[in-house]
């Protein structure tokens, strides 16, 4: 292994905190890490990292090393950057990480349409809730929906998020139509909640057709980190829902459904669907595939539609 590639490994190391985490994004056993870090260390004829049992830290050596390797890498990234300007046609490997519904509905149809007009590209899709970090899990583009709070990333906006509240026909039957927020917050919720996001919180005007809003906070038994799991939780009866209208995989009257409070101006809380990526992979096979994302949800996003004259309501 040439000394670059043993650098770029000791870069994830320090990065990941682990040389187990560090060998996984490798596809690698923690033994053949090791040793290429040891031979690395054997090469410069510095120890980088003071090792115990459980953990490790970085010697002084180690810390002037990794700042020569992080700028060394960055060089090399934007050589390929180059490279790429001048491809007449996206090539190469593209790892993406999504929200995992947002990603099944929408970035892998993408995908099929993508790799099926460049076939020579590579694609690796990790779904997963959970945000990752873009720069130390080596992605290349991540979609993220709500707002921005990553001021080292590049941000594409892709789309504009749509709320609704929404309920089933059999909870209206139960428990009649809401006709005010403050009956809404009465009545029982499917709430989405994963890490750091949670829709439970109503951020709507006191009265029909007025701007000034008011934040109700809203309450139910079921707090779930699926949106799947929450769409169909809601079609049962255990709650209304406040849901971007993505999360809608046809329409509302498909999935026996009903708008509520549509006279009131509901507020989106700044938040949109964004194509994330790092300065240095700003290349041809990433803005590509943004295009073909935005192409596929089209503009204004096709799932509008999913709830007719969406545009005239919550104003």
């Amino acid at each position: 292994m040439s000394i670059t590639n043993q650098l770029m490994l000791f870069i994830d190391v320090v990065q990941q905190g682990s040389f187990a985490k560090a060998a996984s994004i490798h596809d690698m056993d923690n033994s053949s890490l090791s040793k290429q870090i040891k031979k690395l260390e054997s090469t410069l004829g510095v120890q980088l990292l003071n090792r115990s049992t459980r953990s490790f830290s970085l010697t002084s050596a180690g810390e002037e090393i990794l700042h020569q390797a992080h700028i060394m890498v960055d060089t090399l990234d934007d050589m390929k950057s180059i490279a790429d300007s001048y491809q007449v046609k996206p090539k190469g490997m593209l790892r993406i990480t999504s929200g995992m519904f947002f990603g099944q509905q929408y970035i892998q149809p993408a995908i099929n349409q993508f790799m099926q007009q460049y076939p020579e590209v590579k694609i690796t899709l990790m779904l997963d809730d959970k945000r990752s970090d873009i720069i130390a899990d080596h992605f290349d583009l991540a979609f993220r929906i709500g707002k921005l709070d990553d001021s080292s990333m590049i941000a594409k906006k892709i789309a504009n998020t749509h709320f609704a509240l929404v309920a089933s026909d059999c909870f209206i039957s139960r428990y009649g139509v809401p006709q005010t927020p403050e009956a809404l917050i009465a009545l029982p919720a499917v709430i989405y909640g994963n890490g750091d996001v949670s829709l439970d919180q109503i951020k709507i005007s006191e009265q029909a057709h007025s701007d000034i809003q008011k934040t109700f906070k809203m309450r139910g038994n079921y707090k779930v980190s699926d949106v799947r799991a929450m769409m169909e939780a809601v079609q049962a009866g255990l709650g209304y829902a406040l849901i971007d209208l993505f999360n809608l995989e046809k329409s509302i009257a498909e999935m026996g459904l009903v708008p509520l409070l549509t006279d009131y101006k509901l507020s989106n809380m700044d938040t949109a669907i964004y194509a994330l990526y790092p300065h240095r992979k700003q290349t041809l096979l990433v803005s590509e595939f943004i295009k073909t994302v935005q192409n596929y949800i089209g503009e204004p996003a096709f799932w509008v539609d999913h709830i007719p004259n969406y545009k005239q309501l919550y104003k």
